[in-house]
């Protein structure tokens, strides 16, 4: 699991194209926009694309100024079900 928060920074006048634009992408949520044109954007790898190469992609977007990676998580999924459990230590000698 790959999760990527991004400040999207628009053109004036452009944001609304540039959320429709990015919420057309497979992996992309658009969870606010502001008045003066700045988005709140979450990216997640998808089956066919990383989720760094769909954030390059909203770079290319008309009207994008910038983009900004504000969080980022990524957990191996695979590798956490194979890892064996903690085992829990005995308070008594």
């Amino acid at each position: 699991m790959n999760i990527c928060g991004c400040l999207v920074s628009a053109a004036p006048g452009t944001a609304e194209r540039v959320r429709a634009e990015a919420e057309a992408m497979d992996g992309v949520e658009v969870h606010a926009v502001t008045e003066d044109g700045r988005l709140v954007v979450v990216v997640e790898d998808t089956a066919i694309q990383r989720a760094s190469e769909t954030i390059m992609a909203i770079h290319q977007i008309g009207g994008v100024i910038s983009v900004t990676l504000t969080y980022h998580h990524f957990e191996d999924l695979d590798a956490r079900e194979t890892r064996p459990e903690p085992v829990a230590q005995s308070s008594t000698p």
